[in-house]
């Protein structure tokens, strides 16, 4: 047999592509991958690429109509079943290798449209559905790709993700100011414009602070309710999970170590302290003396909105905790 007859041909195409995706793009999880197994590491990689080639649609297509006729080929396929794209036909054999329900990625695809209209939040209802659908089902779906089994596990996956994405919009409201997009919501910056973010006056710049400030509090009180969850993973997934979101938490400590100053460069956690997340990580999750006290419950996982009404969202999941 040729390479070019080689049926595995395709999926490693497609992993190369998601591979070098997460390289270039996403290096806090390109970190915390390499503490993953083998076949966990593969699935994470291949759901990041995924999930990355949605999201850009919605942030480089050259129009909105073409961004949503993407996203249109992309949601047939995904409730068909088939499709002619490399990347998408290896999410689809992704999802049915590790039990991903169709329902949560068409979800993650109807909160990337919303980033197509104008996007003014207009209070934390609003901006954590938002986050639910666009971070939250991956959250769902990595729980999946580590092979979790707890119905109990899934409200913590899901607020680790909107975790994350409050830390994203913290972090990016400058470029998102620049694509007319302001995640902020109204309840905390009242009538602010993208344009009045891009480069703020001073009382801007305070109004945004003190919503940053907001916001990251109520990521932090997210984070802890998914790190309460690990111990629900299986033990040689905990370690890598934990480092990815304790390095994602870390661009919140940068932030505020700097006043919550998002416009002159992009907060970033440096390789010394990723080292130090790791090392903190190994010794919580892998001592024994450590291990009980790290993954015992402190809070009940967050019940943002969304949870419950969208199809997602299942029913054993809502009886966690």
């Amino acid at each position: 047999m040729t390479a070019i007859d080689d049926p595995a041909m395709p999926g490693r195409a497609a992993y190369a592509v998601a591979d070098a995706l997460l390289t270039q793009r996403g290096r806090s999880f390109h970190w915390a991958r390499r503490l993953l197994s083998a076949l966990h590491a593969e699935r994470a990689t291949r759901l990041y690429g995924f999930c990355r080639r949605v999201d850009d649609v919605a942030d480089e297509a050259r129009s909105t109509i073409e961004a949503q006729a993407e996203l249109t080929v992309i949601r047939d396929a995904l409730e068909t079943g088939q499709t002619d794209d490399l990347g998408v036909r290896d999410m689809l054999e992704l999802m049915q290798g590790s039990g991903i329900h169709p329902s949560i990625p068409l979800e993650l695809i109807r909160g990337v449209e919303g980033d197509l209209g104008t996007v003014r939040m207009a209070d934390m209802d609003e901006l954590l559905r938002y986050c639910y659908r666009v971070a939250g089902t991956v959250g769902l779906m990595m729980t999946a790709a580590l092979d979790v089994t707890a119905p109990e596990a899934l409200p913590h996956a899901i607020d680790l993700g909107i975790a994350m994405q409050l830390t994203n919009i913290c972090r990016d409201v400058r470029e998102d100011a620049l694509q007319d997009r302001r995640y902020l919501p109204a309840t905390l910056v009242g009538t602010l414009e993208p344009a009045s973010l891009v480069d703020p006056d001073d009382a801007a710049r305070e109004i945004a602070r003190r919503a940053l400030g907001t916001l990251l509090d109520l990521a932090d009180r997210f984070y802890s309710s998914g790190e309460n969850g690990l111990r629900y993973l299986p033990p040689g997934a905990r370690v890598g999970i934990l480092v990815a979101a304790r390095t994602y938490r870390s661009i919140g400590v940068v932030l505020r170590r700097r006043d919550f100053d998002c416009w002159s460069s992009r907060a970033m956690v440096g390789t010394g302290r990723k080292t130090m997340i790791t090392l903190g990580a190994l010794l919580d999750t892998v001592d024994p003396r450590q291990a009980d006290a790290a993954l015992a419950p402190k809070a009940y996982p967050q019940r943002s909105p969304g949870h419950r009404s969208d199809p997602a969202w299942s029913t054993e999941a809502g009886r966690a905790d």
